[in-house]
């Protein structure tokens, strides 16, 4: 998941030269595989779980057939060579992708739909991550120190709430830690299967896709309750496509080619030659492969691995936040920059808070990782699902490819991520809900504040008055100018905004330069500094302003008025009030708006959003608000 950021500016990334290749790529371990990186701490072990009886080395090489060949085909194919070469100006991900075919092409509801239910479903198992992964690193503590087994869900609940209580410091400092410390584990993680693989070397088998094909179609019912387990090794894989605005691609492509999938293959294959070669599957075999003197000193990184795997959740679930935020999906919540030189460290109170409650209930709830896995992995099968339908019509308008060649592709992956829904959707009853529910309920909130806003954005642009009428009324009730400058703030796309009419009704008074501004977020990451503002003069001394930002971008309005003036706009920067509108929502008298409780819950998110003063940078002794009653 996530669209963390612990990186140079993204442009930068775009194009590196070999050195700053190497330390983006040793970056990369830190925030884009630290989900991916830790799944062979519970990815086998839950497979095997599945399978009827003591497994056979059958069974095994079949399992591990099948974990190696999903690796490849969705991580190495799909996301890693296919999804990453689709982007929007640089950046990935389904909200990316869903801004480039659905917003750019206009009136497009499935794709929207698609894309903000994906997003939705990365939140609900984004709460989970950090819990199993947490969760299973310090279960080799039953291994190493049976007696210490009473402490490991309390451990795990205390590390977790510390991890959350953190947030609000940053983590620009400890980040930097972070790519060195995964790319230990990597290596070790490497060695120790190799280690195991020595125990049975035969178990280079499985590299043979028939043999996963064998147990797939030979084992019934069982292999497909399996197939929901095997997904788990690739949950993280969204997160690849998801971050790569903040690496580039030759950075996390190098990084997963040079050290991520050999050290997970190795790791996999080690784990699975230890339970051919006898070792017991009743607790968790990834520390099996451990030398008993090693163990704890192995749960200890294990559990700094997990600690940064779920760190790249949480800070992926902050950039979401901001992206859903300017795309006017989500309520405007108030982001907090706790880095200056990096635009991914932010932190969003609302959201790291609830995460936490989320995140440590499902702990608590659930007990250990076994259970866990039960509830993991049908969110991100149905965002990975999503993926695929919106890559097939980037294959289709971006790439140009003809119906054949589009439907064979995305064909092949529909019928992989297919299966690995419906496998996932067995886990229901289990667990399976929980994501699920989350899910609904973000997408719910994405939903209603979307349509408040529209409905309110459709009666502004009814209210609007001419300018030719306005400053007729203006002269012809001798509305006295004052000096300065006043800059309106407006939904209105045209003419004069109702804010500045009710001003002029309660004021009666005007200042000598007026300036309309909207704000507009592009479905782009980025605009250019050239075509961020356009100005037009609407009458003497009335001016509309179109400012254009990038949906990875932060809007500052007072900066923006330095821009306005070196295009001509004649105001002076200690001279200006900003007027702003406080809107109170209200039904409709008539009935015809938005269904009663939707209104009213939009409502209530909008008396509680951050106001725009904060939001756009205003200074706050010179913002004017004004109160209006707006009925939806």
């Amino acid at each position: 998941m996530g669209q963390a950021a612990k990186n140079p500016q993204p442009d930068a990334a775009r194009s590196p030269g070999r050195a700053s290749l190497a330390a983006l790529s040793l970056s990369a371990l830190g925030i884009v595989f630290g989900d991916i990186g830790t799944s062979p701490l519970y990815t086998l072990k839950t497979v095997l779980n599945l399978t009827s009886g003591t497994p056979q080395p059958e069974a095994v090489l079949g399992v591990l057939s099948l974990i190696l060949w999903t690796l490849i085909l969705i991580t190495s194919v799909k996301y890693v060579t296919l999804a990453m070469s689709i982007d929007n100006d640089g950046e990935g991900g389904i909200l990316a992708l869903m801004a480039l075919l659905g917003i750019k092409k206009h009136q497009r509801p499935a794709i929207v739909a698609a894309g903000l239910f994906g997003a939705a479903l990365i939140y609900g198992d984004g709460a989970i991550t950090p819990a199993i992964s947490v969760l299973s690193a310090l279960e080799g503590l039953n291994i190493a120190t049976p007696a210490l087994k009473p402490y490991v869900l309390p451990a795990a609940v205390v590390i977790l709430g510390a991890l959350f209580a953190i947030q609000p410091l940053g983590t620009a400092r400890i980040g930097k830690a972070f790519g060195p410390i995964m790319a230990l584990w990597f290596l070790s993680i490497a060695v120790l299967g190799i280690l195991g693989i020595f125990r049975h070397p035969a178990v280079f088998a499985a590299l043979n896709p028939l043999l996963g094909l064998h147990y797939l179609l030979s084992n019934g019912y069982t292999s497909f309750l399996v197939l929901g387990g095997v997904f788990l090794c690739v949950t993280g894989a969204e997160a690849l496509y998801a971050d790569m605005g903040h690496f580039g691609r030759r950075p996390i492509r190098l990084a997963w080619s040079g050290l991520v999938l050999p050290s997970l293959f190795l790791n996999y294959a080690g784990q699975s030659a230890i339970v051919i070669d006898g070792a017991s599957t009743a607790d968790n075999i990834f520390y099996r492969l451990c030398p008993e003197p090693l163990l704890i000193p192995f749960v200890i990184l294990a559990t700094l691995a997990t600690i940064i795997a779920s760190q790249s959740i949480i800070t992926g679930a902050f950039s979401m936040t901001r992206q859903a935020i300017l795309l006017e999906w989500l309520p405007r919540l108030r982001i907090t920059q706790t880095s200056e030189k990096g635009y991914g460290q932010i932190y969003v109170g609302v959201v790291n808070w609830l995460l936490m409650a989320a995140t440590i209930g499902l702990t608590l709830f659930f007990g250990s990782s076994d259970h866990l896995a039960a509830a993991y992995g049908i969110a991100v099968s149905a965002t990975m699902l999503l993926t695929t339908a919106l890559l097939f019509i980037a294959m289709r308008e971006i790439w140009g490819w003809g119906l054949l060649l589009s439907g064979a592709v995305a064909g092949i992956f529909l019928c992989i991520d297919t299966g690995f829904f419906l496998a996932n959707l067995t886990k229901v009853a289990d667990g399976g809900y929980v994501p699920l529910i989350l899910a609904s309920l973000v997408y719910g909130v994405m939903l209603i504040w979307h349509r408040g806003l529209m409905a309110v954005g459709r009666v502004f642009n009814e209210q609007v008055v001419p300018v030719d009428e306005f400053l007729g009324m203006i002269e012809s009730k001798n509305i006295p100018r004052v000096p300065g400058t006043a800059v309106f703030l407006t939904r209105s796309v045209r003419d004069t905004p109702p804010v500045m009419v009710w001003h002029v009704t309660h004021s009666r008074a005007l200042h000598e330069q007026l300036f309309v501004l909207r704000i507009e977020i592009q479905s782009v990451p980025r605009i250019k500094d050239s075509e961020r503002l356009s100005l037009t003069e609407l009458g003497p001394n009335f001016w509309r302003g179109t400012a254009r930002y990038g949906f990875m971008e932060r809007p500052n309005i007072p900066d923006l008025l330095k821009e306005a003036r070196a295009q001509g706009f004649p105001l002076q920067l200690i001279d200006v009030t900003y007027y702003v509108g406080r809107e109170t929502i209200v039904p409709k008298e008539d009935g015809k708006g938005l269904p009663g409780w939707q209104t009213s819950f939009f409502a209530a998110m909008e008396r509680n959003a951050v106001h725009v003063t904060a939001f756009f940078k205003l200074p706050i002794d010179d913002v004017v608000e004004i109160g209006r009653e707006i009925a939806i």
